[in-house]
């Protein structure tokens, strides 16, 4: 028999960390469910929100192949092959022979803003419902995965809402209500429903660093008035809803009780390991990352970083004047570039530049690409001073 006290301790032991999960839903983040209409009306509706949508939004789709469809496993998975890759020139198209569990969904579909889904097949966590009078009874069958409705469409034949949807939704008439052919109104509310979803953006000021070359810790050096650290997060909030300092664990004591500090749980990954540090304390926020070493960066710099953010890359960065590389340490990066930064990691690489430069991003060029110095060794520092003092 167990004993109270050892009943107790076992209700106090945790098997697994106490993790942050990002808001995903079956596929992605933001995703919705048409269901109630007819596949073809679904797909018509879905093809003209995309058309719309995709140019400021990466946006996909989900189907299901109905039973009545022949389709025949390309050869080389009738083979054996579990995955078959073509390049198609225009797109590229990737055959599985196994089905994807919720994981494998999510993470394929973690770089999707939108994610629609044929709610007659796929449920999703917010659902558009059609009222279709020919699709009543189909309708009435997936009345429980009615959990999230968020808009409902009238069809030509539909003359008012079913009362099995009124009775499901409860607050069916606090929601929109359009006919199926008013296009424009439909996508005016994504476009609304995706601005709202926009990712916070927080502030990151790198200051965990060892400052090897520099030979001692480069975040205390006073040159405008303050330590850099502390001078780089007061320049970010402006920006930022919240800004931490990025440190290690053994700094964090160190850091002023005025200030947010953030220490590193992926260790011994410097600059990459305090970003994923901080994806992994808000994972579904955007980070504004600089490094503290920038003693000539200006908010007119940050200021167009921030207003030429674009949501559908995994990153805005600058552009580098010397290598033409992106600048990863002084860059916004997206929700979304956190899987990917763990995918990096897992293939053997801990370089945000290398990630930058192999995936999607928006790059900008600084109207000051001075401002983009850093200084990393006691020589560099001499030089700043003597551009400082000129300013």
């Amino acid at each position: 028999m167990i004993s109270e006290e050892n009943n107790q301790e076992g209700k106090k032991h945790k098997k697994h960390a106490d993790l942050k999960r990002p808001s995903f839903g079956n596929f992605g983040r933001n995703e919705w469910a048409i269901v109630g209409g007819p596949c073809t009306t679904i797909k018509f509706l879905a093809d003209q929100l995309i058309n719309a949508l995709s140019p400021g939004y990466k946006c996909a789709y989900i189907d299901t192949t109905h039973n009545d469809d022949v389709t025949l496993m390309p050869a080389k998975l009738a083979n054996g092959a579990f995955l078959e890759y073509n390049d198609q020139v225009n797109y590229t198209q990737l055959n599985y022979k196994e089905p994807f569990n919720s994981f494998k969904l999510r993470e394929t579909f973690a770089a999707a803003d939108l994610v629609l889904a044929n709610g007659n097949h796929n449920p999703a966590k917010a659902q558009v419902v059609i009222i279709y009078e020919n699709k009543r009874a189909s309708l009435q069958k997936r009345i429980e995965q009615l959990n999230n409705v968020q808009m409902i469409l009238l069809a030509d034949n539909a003359a008012e809402i079913f009362d099995f949807v009124k009775e499901a939704v409860p607050h069916w008439n606090e929601l929109p209500v359009y006919r199926l052919d008013e296009t424009d109104k439909i996508i005016d509310f994504f476009r609304k429903q995706l601005w709202q979803a926009k990712p916070k953006l927080n502030g990151l000021v790198l200051a965990g660093g060892k400052s090897e070359r520099m030979g001692f810790d480069k975040g205390l050096v006073n040159w405008h008035g303050k330590e850099q650290r502390y001078y780089m997060a007061d320049l970010l909030s402006a920006f930022c809803e919240e800004v931490f300092i990025s440190c290690r664990p053994d700094q964090q004591k160190q850091i002023e009780s005025s200030y947010l500090s953030l220490p590193d749980t992926f260790l011994d990954l410097g600059s990459y390991g305090a970003i994923l540090s901080a994806f992994r304390e808000k994972p579904d926020e955007a980070w504004l990352v600089v490094a503290c070493d920038l003693p000539l960066l200006t908010e007119k710099s940050l200021e167009y970083l921030v207003n030429k953010r674009n949501l559908a890359t995994i990153a805005t960065a600058y552009q580098s004047s010397f290598n033409d590389f992106p600048e990863p340490l002084i860059t916004i990066w997206e929700p979304k570039s956190y899987p990917l930064l763990l995918s990096f990691l897992a293939q053997g690489y801990s370089c945000p530049r290398k990630v930058l430069i192999n995936s999607d991003i928006t790059l900008l060029q600084a109207s000051d690409p001075e401002e983009l110095t850093n200084v990393n060794t006691p020589e560099e520092l001499e030089k700043v001073k003597l551009v400082l003092q000129q300013i």
